[in-house]
């Protein structure tokens, strides 16, 4: 994970078919990925999104091994 990604842990995702995702953004704030989901679900009404919180947790499980 790079450290602009770290900063923005908060992630919009467009789910897509056969359990795919596509990233739309990120954000610092959950309220602000809130806030711009709302213009999403508007904009795209027959769309599913999701919020998720990206912690890198595969990269922490990767150092504690070492």
């Amino acid at each position: 994970m790079s450290y602009q990604q770290q900063l923005s842990p908060w992630v919009i995702h467009k789910l897509l078919p056969n359990l795919k995702h596509l990233t739309i953004t990120r954000f610092r704030r959950r309220p602000d990925a809130e806030a711009y989901l709302k213009v999403l679900m508007q904009s795209q009404p027959q769309a599913q999104f999701a919020i998720t919180f990206d912690a890198g947790a595969a990269e922490f499980a990767t150092q504690a091994e070492l």
